[in-house]
């Protein structure tokens, strides 16, 4: 009986510390979370603008070209950009993300292309690594805070691969496999098409986009801007996982937290019994004690 209520014991202080542990961590992803939120609200902007310039100018502008804008039916290898977290402790924030990259790459290849992945974030690596899968890129050490530098980083190597022909190494489109931040709750994983660039010939309600007047021509600024918007909108889906992964975190902690608790709560009652059972064992032993006192000495 004593040993199991020192095993109780123990028990309770463990999970105690472990309670401890995730709801700092809790406390940590909540206020992070607040942070992720204004970095995605602070990139939207930008996002938006260059997005409605590089419409205007492919809607106004006749005759001008740019390889980004179009298919490459000659290269069959499609690459796919997958955005997973450096750290754990996020539930199935990178499971559901892998999960939807693979059912991706197996869509690609019934298709008869061949997927080249791309991975961010130690997670992802991780998981490649270890069943032996081809990887083009790797990419970590960001996912929590990703700044404009590791987008660029990020684009400019896909650019470069988009551009290139199979022989060289090259792919013909590109797939981003990444998280949406929906609320605090919700949490959604979302395949984009990258590259062949899509752009829309208005701004979504009906409206005619202005009239830009460029310089030093139109070609030379769709140039600079296809490579800037690219790297925009990788951008905006970084900051998009990072958000993402923090909310995993605060309910995984959370949900964590809530564990313990009720554990403890169980380890509580069956220290009380156990320590209940020994009391009343005593007792028990006292009274037998002194009843066979009593019967010892009126003999």
């Amino acid at each position: 009986m004593a040993a199991q209520l020192r095993q109780l014991r123990q028990q309770i202080k463990t999970v105690k510390s472990t309670a401890k542990i995730t709801r700092a961590q809790e406390m940590i992803a909540t206020s992070r979370i607040v942070k992720a939120q204004a970095a995605v609200a602070a990139s939207k902007p930008y996002a938006d603008r260059i997005t409605q310039a590089l419409s205007a100018l492919v809607s106004h502008r006749v005759g001008i070209d740019h390889p980004l804008l179009h298919e490459q039916p000659t290269d069959n290898r499609s690459a796919v950009l997958i955005i997973t977290s450096d750290r754990g402790f996020c539930g199935a924030y990178n499971a559901n993300v892998i999960r939807e990259a693979e059912s991706l790459i197996t869509a690609l290849r019934e298709q008869g292309r061949e997927p080249v992945p791309y991975v961010v974030g130690n997670k992802g690596i991780t998981w490649y690594r270890f069943r032996d899968r081809e990887v083009a890129e790797t990419w970590h050490g960001f996912s929590d805070r990703p700044g404009f530098a590791d987008a660029e980083r990020i684009g400019r190597r896909l650019t470069e691969d988009f551009l290139k022909t199979d022989a060289e190494g090259g792919v013909g489109e590109i797939h981003v496999v990444y998280t949406e931040f929906v609320s605090m709750l919700t949490q959604k994983v979302q395949v984009r098409r990258l590259m062949p660039l899509e752009v829309a010939e208005g701004d979504g309600d009906g409206q005619v986009l202005p009239t830009y007047e460029f310089e030093p021509s139109a070609q030379a600024a769709l140039d600079l801007l296809l490579p800037n918007y690219v790297e925009s909108r990788i951008f905006h889906m970084l900051l998009q996982s990072a958000a993402s992964f923090q909310a995993s975190v605060r309910r995984a902690m959370k949900s964590a937290t809530d564990n313990a608790n009720e554990l403890l709560g169980v380890y509580t009652r069956q220290m009380n019994q156990a320590r209940q059972a020994a009391i009343t064992q005593e007792i028990s032993e006292i009274v037998g004690g002194a009843d066979a006192l009593a019967e010892s000495g009126g003999e």
